[in-house]
């Protein structure tokens, strides 16, 4: 059953958005240069998998921000909501960390600054990784750190946009970000392990002001969103084809907050049920059960594509294309399957249940 604070479509965005991360893994550890593009040139749409991301945190300012927009903006407790966002996303996290680690280290490394280690559980368990450097056993997981770090300003967001109104809110963040960015030497911040949040704030802001179209007057839930949608993506996605994917991943802080609009609006134009292709779309019942388990499927599915990649394709095809068919084939389903049962032991559960209390009634009643 649909709860009050959700909206048709929403989570089918969600679940198209992870399949394309997962993608863009199968198109990444294929071809090796990146961020050049040393696959086909068809084939470059996959790469940007880092805008993907960026479209899960506007989703998930906006999500968390429906049943607030729908109470005056309030939120009814920060203590209830950090214990509630940490019942969902904790357990089915923690539960990927494991079985990330085990991979890393018996099956295929994770390959990002040595294998995992002790300071890697600790790290990574308290989801600081966004604050301490360690070696990680799955690379997915730095933007749950991310994540992690906006759910804890959320309720000061929520009093901002109550007291100060969404442009004081949104212009104040966004700015705090371009000041940053434009003290870095060349007006070109480095993109490091650490402290991504500060240009992804504003990105978490936005969703979050965008869910007050659903309690907006008609006539602005009328507006042709989905249109404005596509005029403010034009700019970014010129620049992005002209520039070349190398300057586009390298210049990501910057682009990240030119695509922010575009996603925004798309989101607002699916919330008011607009256009109708992508609706009905979205109202399909594959895309439906993928959004349902999506968080599991952006958990687990890199180390299967790695192990895809790099233990079985060399046996059985060359290089390169040879080697992505076969990921795309072994792996994306594999992926998906697999996210779908870690989803029914580790996530729908904590869904269904409330507390441990619920959690062994509903267990002792089986």
């Amino acid at each position: 059953m649909r709860g009050p604070s959700q909206v048709l479509g929403l989570d089918g965005l969600r679940g198209l958005a992870a399949l394309y991360v997962v993608l863009f893994h199968c198109w990444l550890l294929t071809f090796p240069g990146f961020p050049g593009n040393s696959g086909p040139v068809w084939l470059g749409w996959m790469m940007y998998g880092r805008l993907a991301v960026v479209f899960f945190l506007v989703l998930s300012g906006f999500s968390l921000a429906i049943s607030p927009a729908r109470n005056g903006w309030l939120l009814g407790g920060a203590a209830r909501f950090l214990r509630r966002r940490a019942w969902r996303i904790l357990p089915p996290y923690w539960a990927a960390l494991v079985l990330s680690v085990l991979v890393a280290h018996f099956v295929v490394a994770a390959s990002h600054y040595g294998p995992p280690n002790s300071t890697t559980i600790l790290v990574y368990g308290l989801v600081l990784q966004d604050v301490i450097t360690a070696p990680t056993p799955n690379g997915a997981f730095w933007s749950i750190g991310v994540e992690a770090e906006l759910y804890l300003f959320f309720p000061l967001l929520l009093l901002l946009r109550r007291r100060l109104g969404a442009v004081v809110l949104v212009v104040g963040v966004a700015l705090l970000a371009v000041v940053r960015g434009l003290a870095a030497a060349h007006a070109d911040p480095a993109e490091g392990v650490n402290w991504l949040t500060p240009n992804l704030a504003p990105v978490f802001v936005a969703g979050l002001v965008g869910a007050g179209v659903v309690v907006a007057p008609e006539r602005i839930r009328r507006l042709p969103w989905h249109r404005g949608a596509l005029l403010a993506a034009v700019p970014p996605l010129s620049v992005i084809l002209a520039e070349g994917p190398a300057w586009t991943v390298n210049h990501y802080y910057w682009v990240d907050l030119a695509v922010v609009p575009a996603m925004t609006m798309l989101i607002a134009a699916v919330a008011t049920g607009e256009p109708a292709p992508l609706m009905r779309l979205l109202a399909t019942r594959p895309v439906r059960r993928l959004g349902g388990f999506s968080y599991s499927l952006y958990l687990i599915h890199l180390p299967i594509v790695m192990t895809v990649v790099r233990k079985v394709a060399p046996h059985y095809v060359s290089p390169g294309l040879p080697t992505f068919w076969l990921t795309l084939a072994l792996a994306l389903p594999t992926s998906v399957l697999a996210a779908w049962i870690f989803s029914e032991i580790f996530e729908k559960p904590f869904q269904r249940n409330r507390s441990w209390q619920s959690m062994l009634s509903a267990i002792r009643r089986k």
